[in-house]
């Protein structure tokens, strides 16, 4: 396939274009809210298996800015959300190679590093602090405050999900100016998320509440996927409530690809997630 090449070949070069270093932000000035352990750089694992990199032990949360060439900026921004259970974060397959992709289509990419291990209202802590000191420092970075979306992987899709909902619920105390600025995304990209159908009978989540205000949506994900379901009980709620939802279910490629080539799926998605992100925008 001409696509399979193509995202080949753009990994092969992503590091390239990351040669010059990203800016990393630290969330939080002072203390981290209900953070008992002292900061500390976060703790790569052991396991590389798949050729991944994975973090744990996150307890001075922080966002990685990736930005685009100026010539192709749009004024989008994206901050990802890798997955990894809420125990990992797989911060290169599912956070720089995202970014570098969003790049080059001249969006600027924030990897978040939430707070891991299992640590799920922290994690949502830092997803609003994030989104908040984005919109705060929009013009620095060219972007369009009215423009800045979510977008996760797995246990990432969770948390996008659960900040495109929980936007109205104050999680933690006020730091500076920017947390008098929304938190609510104006977009989200929920990639093969898990966890969002431990509602009874496997429906919703309880705490993820979607009405008319939730930010569109774009869905991806597989029926062989153990998680597959999330995908299909989050795009029914999204339509009852009347928000748009755009909804991919493939036949195959299970859990935890990426973009990666060599699976259907990782090789599907980006390019029909593209056309989701132009049309919304109208992104030539």
């Amino acid at each position: 396939m001409k696509f399979s090449l193509a995202i080949t070949v753009f990994l092969l070069f992503a590091t390239a274009n990351f040669a010059q270093k990203p800016d990393t932000i630290y969330l939080w000035p002072d203390n981290v809210p209900g953070e008992t352990e002292a900061k500390h750089k976060p703790v790569q694992t052991a396991n590389t298996k798949g050729n991944v990199i994975r973090l744990t032990d996150i307890t001075n949360p922080a966002i990685m800015v990736f930005k685009p060439e100026k010539g192709i900026n749009t004024g989008v921004g994206v901050i990802i959300c890798p997955g990894g259970g809420y125990s990992i974060l797989a911060i290169d397959k599912e956070g720089y190679e995202i970014a570098a992709w969003l790049n080059e289509l001249g969006i600027t990419a924030f990897v978040l590093q939430y707070r891991v291990p299992d640590n799920q209202e922290g994690a949502l802590n830092d997803i609003q602090r994030a989104i908040r000191i984005v919109r705060n420092r929009a013009t620095e970075w060219n972007l369009d405050p009215g423009k800045l979306g979510v977008m996760g992987f797995s246990a990432g899709g969770s948390l996008s999900a659960r900040a495109s909902t929980l936007y109205t619920k104050k999680t933690y105390p006020d730091v500076d100016m920017a947390d008098t600025l929304s938190c609510r995304p104006d977009f989200a990209m929920l990639i093969y998320p898990a966890y969002l159908d431990k509602g009874e009978n496997k429906s919703l989540t309880p705490e993820l509440l979607v009405d008319k205000n939730t930010p569109p949506m774009f869905l991806f994900q597989t029926a062989d996927d153990t998680y597959g379901n999330s995908s299909l009980v989050m795009a029914t709620a999204l339509r009852d409530a009347g928000v748009p939802v755009e909804l991919h279910l493939l036949p195959r490629g299970g859990h935890g690809y990426g973009l990666r080539s060599g699976n259907t799926a990782a090789e599907t998605w980006p390019h029909l997630a593209e056309i989701w992100l132009r049309n919304l925008y109208n992104m030539k």
